[in-house]
């Protein structure tokens, strides 16, 4: 058996995979998983089918950097139009946000 690129101690062993991007599965995929560390490796022409899968989907290119505004004395922060037009945001949309840890805010809608 082939070991790990990354822990270099554990086996890798053919698996399929449930792959998701930002929450959504794109399917299962053949894969090499470490059987220590858990490291998933796939080939070159699963990731290209994963691209293509995600591009079909809408959720290639959603990340993306945003600053923080101020209106008045409150802080804002502007969504970009792919997002708004991805999760068919509307002005005037109640929406739910809260910290998880220290460096993360989610909003759920």
């Amino acid at each position: 058996m082939e070991k790990c690129y990354i822990c270099e101690r554990g086996n890798l062993e053919k698996k399929k995979v449930d792959y998701k991007l930002y929450g959504e599965s794109l399917g299962k995929f053949n894969a090499e998983v470490c059987d220590k560390c858990g490291e998933v490796f796939f080939d070159e022409e699963i990731s290209k089918r994963m691209t293509q899968i995600a591009k079909e989907k809408g959720l290639w290119g959603l990340q993306t950097k945003t600053k923080i505004g101020q209106a008045g004395t409150t802080l804002d922060i502007r969504l970009p139009k792919k997002i708004i037009d991805f999760l068919n945001l509307q002005k005037g949309k109640e929406v739910e946000i809260y910290p998880e840890g220290k460096n993360k805010l989610v909003i759920s809608i």
